[in-house]
C-alpha cells in the first residue's frame, strides 16, 4: 500500500494534507523521516505520526435512530443531517445504506463498507419493516392488494414487488418491503385511497432498531448484526472515536 493511502486510512488527514505532514517531517517510516508520498509499504514497516504509531482503521457499521426533521445526507446547508448526529470528527468515507425521508423516523444504517451497504440495499434480498399510522382506517382488502403488488402513480408499467401488510387495528399497520422506491410506503397507501400520517422504520434485513436508542442516538452494530450483510462470517467491527 502507498504511504499516503495508508495515512488517509488510519488518520483523519486527507491525501493533500499528507504532503504537508511529509514536508514538515511529522511522518516517519521505521524511525526515519520520508518525503515520498508514493512509497510502497511492506507489512513489516512501522509508520508513525508525531511519534505515535499508526494502524489501519477497521470498517465501521452504525445504526442510528433518525428523528423527524433530520435528512439522510452526508451534508446539507439547510437541515441537520444524520452525519451531524454522529458527533465525531471522522466522517470520511461513511455512507448511508438506505435513506429515509425528512419526516420519516427510525433505523438508518451507516457504514464505510460499500459492498456491505450494497448487499443490504439490494432489492429482493432483504426486507425492511415499517410501522405506519394512516389518516383513515385501513380497509380489509389492503393486505391482499399489497401482496399482489401496487401500481404506483407515474410507474404504471411496473407494479411494486409483493409486500406484506399486517393490520394492527384501525389506522395502524406493519409493512414489509423488498425494495425501496421513492416514497414507496406513502405512495402505496395513496394508491388505495389513504394517507400516511406517521412512518417509522423498525428493521432492515433482520437488523432491528435498538429500543434503547432515543431519537438522535446511535451505536455500533454487533458482530451478529454485521453478519447479516456479509457473504460469510462477520469481521471484527471497530468503533468510531467519541
Amino acid at each position: 500500500m502507498r504511504l499516503d493511502k495508508f495515512v488517509t486510512h488510519s488518520t483523519p488527514h486527507s491525501r493533500s494534507e499528507v504532503r504537508f505532514l511529509l514536508r514538515d517531517k511529522r511522518l516517519q517510516v521505521n524511525g526515519e523521516p520520508v518525503r515520498n508520498a508514493g512509497l510502497i509499504l511492506t507489512e513489516n514497516d512501522q509508520v508513525t505520526l508525531d511519534g505515535t504509531p499508526l494502524t489501519l482503521r477497521g470498517q465501521r457499521y452504525i445504526m442510528l435512530n433518525k428523528p423527524v426533521g433530520v435528512i439522510s445526507a452526508t451534508e446539507d446547508g439547510h437541515h441537520q443531517t444524520v452525519m451531524d448526529l454522529l458527533q465525531t470528527e471522522d466522517l470520511r468515507d461513511l455512507h448511508i445504506a438506505g435513506r429515509l425521508d425528512i419526516d420519516t423516523t427510525g433505523l438508518v444504517l451507516i457504514t464505510d463498507d460499500g459492498q456491505w451497504a450494497h448487499r443490504i440495499k439490494s432489492p429482493g434480498r432483504h426486507e425492511k419493516r415499517y410501522r405506519v399510522i394512516t389518516a383513515r382506517p385501513i380497509p380489509e382488502d389492503a393486505t391482499n392488494r399489497f401482496a399482489a403488488g401496487i401500481l404506483l402513480r407515474g410507474e404504471e408499467d411496473a407494479p411494486t414487488l409483493p409486500a406484506r401488510l399486517q393490520c394492527l387495528g384501525g389506522c395502524e399497520a406493519l409493512v414489509w418491503l423488498q425494495e425501496g422506491r421513492y416514497h414507496q410506503v406513502k405512495r402505496m397507501f395513496a394508491a388505495i385511497g389513504n394517507h400516511v400520517e406517521s412512518l417509522h422504520r423498525e428493521a432492515v434485513a433482520g437488523i432491528e432498531l435498538d429500543p434503547a436508542l432515543a431519537p438522535g442516538e446511535w451505536r455500533h452494530l454487533t458482530v451478529a448484526e454485521i453478519a447479516v450483510g456479509l457473504p460469510q462470517a462477520a469481521p471484527q467491527a471497530t468503533h468510531l472515536a467519541g
